[in-house]
């Protein structure tokens, strides 16, 4: 099985020109001055699978020209696209909401073009913007293939010569991909804020409202540090950790999968809607993962299998991951789902010092001592992908400091597979009283719309700015 991980390579789309704001001087790019710049919305192209255009769409598109380099802002420039659904009740409209999408590598037109990403009211009330972020899709994705010759390593590295291969064969694709990208290295966090913020001024917004959900809450609370006064709301549902050093933050992925696979096993042994009930599931599934490292599922490996969970536990589809065990059991091999990841934004974000195969280990040591029946978690997925990354990063990992007159809503599941609630409670205290935290007790990765209670703590205050309760929890289905 090949997995997408080092670079998402998507089209180019080139099917219809949205029209450019251009911004002519620095103080007008950076939003300190000058004319404020406009976006002139048309059609969309139709370059979204499954999703025509129609004659009567009310999504529109356009593109806002922004420096590659926010230190250079006469320098070189390119396209960010953004896509704008107009709020449906026009004399109920409070503003707009801009919508900070995940990843690294999700994109933002497609999530407003869907229109299935916030609730009835909000789509009365606010006119949904989002943005293909700087180094995502058609703002300026990298467009790039692996070189046949350089051999493909392992995801699982089992010696030096893998973790010398692994350098190797990142840096031939990130440099096919740099010519193909003008924002590749300079596509960090850091950088998306200031396109953020031109992008606020070009909607003619005098402050923000926000939600980022997953990598996106990065976005967000970058945003507030650097622009406290400019924070309408700002909400971050399943929350990113930008603090955590490496072995930390793989410590914490695996633990977090752990936790959603003691919760699957749970619901197993209580529900007849599992194909295993009845059955002892950590049994079976490390007999599993026992015959994937004997290579019985070629060509699938012992890795591809054990990130099945990876995929599957992150909506959560209990369901689907019992039928695959059991599939597996009966020697029938499936697919891996690991999401994709975009190297250009994470790991000009994201350090991963390793120097050698052994300090590499120590991490795949650390994973297992904590997720016995996963095994790795999603932390050794961006270490092997980013790994050989020149240092150092754009954006090193640091404390945020922020000081908003609103405090910024947190929101995440107790049982989050890829950004923990250990996660949340961290970057909460950070915030202190600038942050307010509401629990979803449930599972999966993303928790506004899980239930009425976790989609009215959202709305409330995006919409009258209505601080949920400290210690605000919203029970599971």
């Amino acid at each position: 099985m090949t997995h997408r991980i080092a670079v998402r390579c998507l089209a180019a789309a080139t099917t219809v020109a949205a029209a450019v704001a251009v911004f002519a001087l620095a103080p007008s790019a950076s939003g300190t001055g000058g004319p404020r710049p406009t976006l002139a919305w048309t059609a969309c192209p139709d370059d979204i699978p499954d999703l025509p255009v129609a004659p009567d769409d009310p999504v529109k598109c356009a593109t806002l020209r922004l420096p590659v380099d926010w230190a250079k802002p006469r320098g070189a420039t390119f396209e960010l696209w953004v896509a704008r659904r107009p709020a449906r009740n026009a004399d109920q409209r409070v503003g707009t909401l801009v919508f900070g999408p995940g990843g690294p590598g999700d994109s933002g037109v497609e999530r407003i073009r869907r229109g299935n990403r916030f609730s009835g009211e909000i789509l009365d009330k606010f006119d949904t913007v989002s943005f293909d972020p700087r180094g995502v899709a058609r703002s300026g994705g990298p467009r790039c293939s692996p070189d046949p010759t350089v051999p493909k390593p392992p995801m699982l590295l089992t010696g030096q010569g893998d973790f010398d291969a692994t350098i190797a064969y990142n840096r031939a694709l990130w440099d096919a991909c740099r010519h193909t990208s003008p924002v590749f290295d300079h596509a960090d966090t850091l950088s998306t804020v200031r396109d953020l913020d031109a992008l606020r001024r070009a909607l003619g917004e005098s402050k923000l409202t926000f939600h980022g959900s997953s990598y996106g809450t990065l976005l967000g609370v970058q945003y507030a540090e650097r622009y406290p006064g400019r924070v309408r709301a700002i909400v971050l549902e399943s929350v990113f950790d930008h603090s955590l050093d490496l072995r930390t933050f793989v410590r914490a992925q695996a633990i977090t999968l752990q936790d959603s696979f003691d919760e699957f096993v749970a619901w197993c042994d209580r529900s007849t809607d599992c194909v295993l009930h009845g059955q002892n599931v950590r049994g079976v599934w490390a007999d599993v993962l026992a015959r994937a490292d004997r290579g019985e599922y070629a060509p699938y490996t012992s890795f591809d299998v054990a990130a099945i969970p990876i995929g599957v536990l992150a909506r959560p589809d209990w369901p689907r991951y019992a039928r695959a065990i059991q599939s597996l059991s009966n020697g029938t091999a499936v697919p891996a789902a690991i999401p994709p990841l975009t190297t250009a934004v994470f790991c000009n974000d994201w350090p991963v010092p390793l120097r050698s195969y052994e300090e590499y280990a120590e991490l795949v040591d650390t994973a297992a001592a904590v997720a016995p029946d996963v095994r790795y978690g999603g932390g050794l997925v961006a270490v092997v992908s980013c790994l050989g990354w020149p240092a150092p990063v754009r954006n090193p990992i640091r404390v945020p400091r922020v000081r908003t007159n609103t405090p910024l809503l947190l929101l995440n599941a107790l049982h989050d597979p890829r950004t923990g609630y250990e996660w949340a409670t961290h970057v909460a205290a950070q915030l202190g009283k600038h942050g307010r935290l509401v629990t979803y007790e449930g599972w999966g990765h993303g928790a506004y719309g899980s239930t009425p209670c976790t989609t009215a703590a959202v709305d409330r205050y995006l919409i009258n700015l209505a601080i949920p309760a400290p210690g605000t929890r919203c029970p599971a289905p």
